[in-house]
This record gives C-alpha cells, structure tokens and sequence, in this order.
C-alpha cells in the first residue's frame, strides 16, 4: 500500500530510526573525521545531541505533531555537542519548525521542512563551509524542492532525496581540500546521511528495535565504574541533631568550616530545632563528636562507600549539596561580571580557578560539552554579566546556543580556540572596563597568541603535504600541523620554531598527564637556551591527549 503522507507517529518512528542508525555508525564516522587531529568525534558528538532529543520523543505516547516537534527541537538543541553536533541541532530545529502545524507531511510540506532546515542551519553557523554537513544539507533541500513540484509519490521522493545526500556527500572532497587530501568525505555529511537513512528504512517498513539507550561521554562512562582509590572520602555519614537550642549563624558557619576541614559533599539545613548533616569523610567519629556539643543524635547512618559503592547516595549528596549553594547563592548579591571556562586538565582547571574563574566545564579533543554543559553553568555564575571562554573551535556554536537561550544574563562568548587564548583572555580582563570594553580587548588580545599542540596520530593519513603514520608524534597549530616524527622532543622543538619569530616574547609551556615534572623541566631548559630573548614559564597542565599545549605572545 503506497503511503501518501507521513503522521505523527510514524514521523517519530522515523526520527527514532534515524538515531539508531546513526549510534550504528558512530565510530566508522569518527574514523573519518581526521582533521586537525585523527582521533575525531564527530560521530560521538552527533549521536549524543540525537540521542538526548530521541529520549524525548521515545517517551511521548500517541504524539501528535506538535509536542513531537518540540520533542525533537528542544532535545536537540540542549544536547548538541561539537560543530556538528549543534548543525543537526539546527537542523531539526528548522525541519520541525516547518511541519509542526500540520497533521500529516505530504510531498510539498516536506521539501518546505527541508528548506527550514537548511536556512535555519546556515543562519547559526557565522562563517558556513561549504563541503560540510551544510552543503549536503541543501543538496537534500534542493532536491527536494525540485520533486515536490512533480507530484511524485513520497517513497520515490525520499530515495531520490536520499541519492542526491548521498551524490554530494561522494563531492565533498572536491570542495574541501583537506578532505581531499586525506582521502575522505565529510564526517559530518555522513553522519547526516546515516539518519537519513534510518528514517527512510522506517518509511519503507523495516522493522526497527525503538528503545533508546543513554549514550555516555567518555567522562560519564568512567565515572559510571568507581575504583575504590578515585574515593577521597570513604564513609557517606548522615544524621539529624535535635537541638538543646537554636544554632545561630555564627555557630552554623563553624560548624561547617569544621565539617570541610574533615570531608566533602557537605549538606547541612538547621531549623529552630534539628539540623540535618550530610557528610562524606574518613572519621566519622569526629563529625558526630563535635555534633553532640549541639545536642542529641537521632536517624544516624554510616555507609562504607568504598565497600558498596553507593553511587544514588553520592548523586543524592551531590543533588542537596547543589541546592543548598543554589539557595546560598540566591541570597547573594548578583557580581557584575562571571567567568566560564572550557577546562582539558587538572592543572590548567587551577590555573583558571588562580585567575578568578567561577565555573569549569570539562572538555577536550573527545568530549565536547553541551548546551545543556553551558546552560547549567551559566545558571551557576552569579553575575549579570556572564563571559564564556569556549577554548576550543568545536565548543563555540554550542556556547553561543546557550547565549541565546539566556533571558535572564548578557553572556559574552569570547571565542578563544585554544587553552592558551583562553588564559590570555581571562588575564586581560579589567574590572574598571564596561563588560563590552573587556569584550572587545580580549577579542583584541586573543589574536596576538598563537598555539601549538603536540599529540599523537592513531591512524595514517597526509595532511598538509605531511606523511603521518600510525604512532607518530604530531605538533598542530593554529591553521596547520606543523612538525611530524618519531621523537617527541624534536617534534615539540620543530613546531616551536615554526611558531616563534623575532617579535616573540613570552612561551608558556603546559604539560600533560602522560609528562613527569622531570621531563618537561629538561624540555623547557632547552627551549630557554634555544629562546634566549624569550620569557620561558612551564606549567602541570594535566591535560590528556596532548603531551604539551604551548603558546607564544
């Protein structure tokens, strides 16, 4: 029986197909996504925004069209991660716009939702590409215009759409010479293609298995296995204290210095006559001694968390915890200017936390935070002025999402793409400056300091007229790779000769997780002989991935 138009349901089927097509084919779409760096996350970072939009819609009962649309655009928008990531974002976005006041798609409403899609998609992205997930988009669209004119049967349409995806997919190479170069088409393109591709499998009547899995973050994924030693504080130690009489504030607040000063996840609400205590730490004895001094001790319980690992005790911690500092902070007058930062290591976290950062956001080459990651840390800064500082080209259109979600805060998003740039902007902020005078000086300032990354290659390829192998180390900069070898010093020196010039006056050097003290001391010595007329600091950076982030000013 040829099916006409497309309802509601079966839009969500479709939608849902297309979500676990592409999750099928997440890591063959990493692989191709080789440029800077080939250890790509494209399809990482593609099937994590669609996922958290399919929860959504999985979720929904008999829907119909509208609050599936806002299913999918809202899940999208708030799970997108990476460039690509929030181009699909926008993509839904604008397909949904253009169908969720109808009952059911026919052929001409679905080329004009495909037409929403594109506009909405290249209307997000400030400097469009083309040879990307944006040209394949409007290949589709096109097509689509063009058939719906026609009066071709939607089955026949949707092939013919699906072909042409996939004939401007096989042109991107030609369009972008670094895909050429490498031997590849667009990761991003492909990713695209895989949901296509899903849904019209759906379409055709493929039966497809609808639940939706959560997709974990390489950090969630480790975090969801605790080791007994990742446990700083081993006993969850909670209590009630019936008070012999009202605890003042004064005496609050020292008794929660005194719980800081013995654990962590501190929880403690005081009424006129109990106080609930939360607390993680290695002495239990020492909390409830002191909370005997207030009075006497009632629902009393001790968890070994190193034994049972109670990871819902430790999310339920964390949760009050976090309320309390929401309510805390409420009280608080609102500072005028707060900092966000994209952080890739311990070290490089505290140097930002030294320059007045208020909140962090785990990132790096293979986990790029959400808008969601944003949204939740713009909730947190207490600031009416709130300055993100991305420190990763893949971070941006997800921080600039946020700005625009954000009603409440004027949020400046810096573009720094690198660690470095992003340090450099957080330094050159004046507090005797309009938020927009910072915002045009860190602009200003972030042009002026270039970075080299070094890391390794974990496939061949040639890029940049550079023959990498599998193992090789590799110095990346700003625009290209810089050094190519077998040994990490020299690569490191090489790509710093490409970067220094006779106007440079400062390298900082950041070392990662897998470089000791030792080595990156001796590396450094040389860099100061080699750099004579140069400032020389080197830093515990932490980072993984990348064995030294260095930057020249």
């Amino acid at each position: 029986m040829e099916i006409k138009t497309i309802n509601a349901a079966l839009c969500a089927k479709m939608f849902l197909g297309g979500a676990k097509n592409l999750e099928a084919n997440k890591e063959w779409i990493n692989e191709l996504n080789v440029f800077p760096v080939p250890d790509g996350d494209t399809g990482t970072n593609m099937t994590l925004t669609i996922t958290s939009a399919a929860k959504e819609v999985a979720s929904l009962e008999n829907p119909e069209m509208e609050p599936l649309c806002k299913a999918i655009s809202s899940g999208s928008l708030r799970g997108a991660r990476g460039n690509s990531g929030v181009i699909l974002s926008q993509l839904l976005r604008g397909f949904t716009k253009g169908i969720k006041k109808h009952d059911e798609i026919d052929a001409p409403l679905l080329a004009e939702a495909f037409e929403k899609a594109v506009e909405t998609a290249y209307k997000a992205v400030m400097k469009p590409k083309e040879g990307t997930i944006l040209t394949v988009a409007r290949g589709m669209a096109e097509k689509a215009s063009e058939l719906a004119t026609e009066g071709m049967e939607l089955e026949e349409m949707m092939e013919a759409i699906v072909a042409e995806g996939d004939a401007v997919l096989a042109r991107t190479p030609e369009m972008l010479p670094v895909l050429k170069e490498a031997g590849v088409v667009d990761s991003g393109g492909q990713g695209l293609m895989q949901v296509m591709k899903g849904a019209l499998d759906v379409f055709k009547g493929k039966e497809i298995e609808y639940t939706v899995e959560e997709q974990k973050s390489a950090k969630a994924a480790a975090e969801a296995q605790p080791e007994e030693k990742e446990i700083k504080f081993g006993y969850c130690t909670e209590f009630i204290i019936m008070l012999d009489k009202p605890m003042s504030p004064e005496t609050e607040h020292e008794f929660k210095e005194f719980l800081m000063s013995i654990g962590d996840s501190i929880v403690l609400v005081a009424d006129e006559d109990i106080v609930k205590v939360h607390v993680h730490t290695n002495d239990p004895g020492k909390a409830i001694s002191r909370a005997l001094t207030y009075g006497a001790l009632t629902r009393m319980k001790i968890d070994n968390m190193r034994e049972e690992h109670q990871e819902k005790l430790i999310k339920d911690a964390e949760k009050l915890a976090a309320q309390q500092a929401e309510e805390e902070k409420k009280k608080e007058p609102k500072k005028e200017c707060g900092f966000i930062s994209v952080s890739i290591g311990e070290g490089i976290g505290e140097i930002f936390k030294g320059l007045g950062v208020d909140c962090l956001i785990e990132g790096g080459q293979t986990m790029n935070p959400s808008t969601e990651d944003m949204l939740s840390a713009i909730d947190k800064v207490n600031a009416e002025n709130v300055f993100i500082f991305p420190n990763n080209k893949n971070v941006i259109l997800a921080a600039n999402q946020a700005k625009v979600l954000t009603k409440d805060k004027k949020i400046f998003v810096i573009p720094p793409k690198t660690v470095p740039q992003g340090i450099t902007a957080v330094i050159n902020y004046n507090p005797d400056r309009t938020p927009e005078e910072n915002e045009a000086s860190m602009m200003e300032e972030i042009q002026h300091v270039k970075t080299g990354e070094v890391t390794y290659a974990v496939r061949d390829t040639h890029i940049d007229d550079k023959e990498i192998h599998e193992g090789d180390f590799m110095g990346i900069g700003d625009h290209s790779i810089l050094s190519v070898g077998k040994n990490l010093s020299d690569v490191t020196k090489d790509m710093l000769a490409a970067m220094a010039d006779d106007d440079s006056e400062l390298i900082s050097i950041y070392y990662g997780a897998d470089i000791d003290e030792e080595t990156a001391n001796a590396l450094g010595n040389e860099i100061m002989e080699l750099y004579s007329g140069c400032d020389v600091e080197i830093y515990s950076g932490g980072q993984p991935i990348y064995y030294y982030v260095i930057s020249v000013e």
